[in-house]
């Protein structure tokens, strides 16, 4: 696939070095020539410096040949993303994405506008993270946690302790032990920074990120697998008052007892004072840890850290575990140092790159894919296919099939249904299909659903 790629910062560095390991002819437009220099550097693509609005320059990438146009510049830069975007559309490229940091432009009846004007997607990322953040809220007992199907099937993930009833069991033994037909299964192991895609004989071990796909009436079944129990969240201290710390704190403070929100910036917070109503807005900084103890931090059931700094954040969220805080978030955009916040007992993270990466690469894929998610702390991507009649998925026995070894099928909702896949599973066209997959495979598996 032809992609051009408008902006090289954080997020269009990162899409694509992701982009370009999947064999795509990738080309990145941007005024900046020593962040051109060092992307070049580091992944196979085609540099063009420029303004990314400018005709000539969108002409000299190529965009007339354009398969996918994504304009990606920071987001306070969100018109130029919609000038380059529509002039990409109108320049000839099939299909166009714009980053965009208005919660407006993303109503029913204000994104048709962008669509008629001919805008494929657009996508928000901090409002993306903030709904991360509010399901693993909701869902205290695991580090992640994803919908599929309206929620009829969902992915968690868990990290196992000592508590485990697992651990130190293989995969067919926890079968045997719940009857054989399990609704639930485990679909990766993310081990000492290796991913790894589980069969019967593989022995779950202590710290292991464990990622399954659930019915939803079996979630929290599947999480007491870990041995962490799932908390009840009342009150809530959030650390960074920017985009996403606001809308996490909108949401929460009408449906829990108290939020808190810690801001540096003495303005900001005098625009979260009228924003958050029912919040209290603490003007100080969050990496003060006695601060942090005396607004109550040790009588917080969870705590966000979601400033820019990952350091910091990751520092607060052990400040905040130490205290006895039970649940602890962190947005990371270092990808270095995810593997770290685990390691140290941050219990999830957020990561705004690879949840841009997520929503934009599903555009690159040849099958109908509704959904699909890099998950933080493993190599891996989780998907959701459609079946289509005929396609070979649909054609043989899921044990089969042939499937790649670097990918595993983990659920279908089929209508109103839904199921835990097994060896003897047949798919029907039209099932919904939930594949987890190593960067491997990713090619061979669009074949099964084409």
């Amino acid at each position: 696939m032809n992609i051009i790629i408008a902006g090289a910062g954080e997020v269009g560095f990162h899409l694509a070095k992701m982009l370009s390991d999947e064999n795509h002819q990738i080309t990145i437009i941007d005024k900046n020539e020593a962040r051109l220099n060092q992307i070049a550097e580091t992944s196979d693509v085609v540099p063009i410096s420029g303004i990314v609005t400018s005709i000539s320059t969108l002409e000299k990438a190529g965009v007339s040949h354009c398969d996918l146009f994504i304009s990606v510049s920071p987001a306070d830069e969100q018109d130029v993303n919609i000038v380059s975007a529509l002039l990409a559309k109108q320049l000839g490229a099939k299909r166009v994405t714009a980053r965009i940091n208005n919660n407006e432009y993303l109503k029913n009846e204000n994104r048709v506008i962008f669509t008629d004007l001919g805008i494929d997607l657009l996508f928000y990322p901090e409002k993306i993270a903030a709904q991360e953040i509010l399901d693993l809220l909701k869902q205290s007992g695991t580090s992640e946690f994803l919908d599929f199907s309206g929620g009829r099937l969902q992915l968690i993930v868990l990290k196992l302790t000592e508590s485990s009833s697992i651990v130190n069991k293989s995969m067919k033994q926890v079968a045997e032990e719940h009857g054989g037909d399990i609704p639930f299964r485990a679909v990766a192991i993310a081990r000492e920074g290796n991913t790894i895609i589980p069969r019967k004989d593989t022995v779950f071990q202590i710290a292991d990120l464990v990622f399954v796909i659930t019915k939803r009436e079996a979630a929290h079944a599947a999480m007491a697998l870990s041995g962490k129990e799932n908390v009840m969240v009342h009150n809530l201290m959030i650390m960074g008052g920017g985009r996403v710390g606001e809308m996490v704190a909108h949401s929460m403070e009408t449906r829990i007892e108290k939020v808190r929100v810690v801001e540096l910036d003495s303005n900001r917070c005098q625009e979260l004072t009228v924003s958050l109503p029912r919040s209290l807005i603490i003007n100080g900084d969050a990496r003060n840890t006695d601060l942090l103890l005396e607004e109550d931090l040790p009588k917080m059931d969870a705590f966000v850290a979601v400033t820019s700094s990952a350091e910091a954040n990751i520092l607060s969220c052990m400040a905040a575990k130490r205290a006895g805080v039970k649940k602890t978030i962190a947005q990371v955009e270092n990808l270095d140092y995810i593997k770290l916040a685990e390691s140290v007992g941050v219990d999830a993270t957020i990561n705004k790159k690879l949840i841009t990466a997520s929503r934009i690469f599903r555009f690159t894929m040849t099958g109908d894919v509704p959904s699909m998610k890099c998950l933080n702390g493993s190599d891996a991507e989780v998907m959701e296919f459609i079946a289509k009649p005929r396609s070979p998925v649909t054609q043989k026995k899921v044990k089969d099939l042939e499937f790649p070894r670097d990918a595993i099928i983990g659920g279908i909702t089929r209508g109103n249904s839904s199921l835990i896949v097994r060896g003897d599973t047949e798919i029907k066209p039209y099932d919904r299909v939930v594949v987890l997959s190593l960067p491997s495979a990713l090619q061979t598996i669009y074949k099964f659903f084409v």
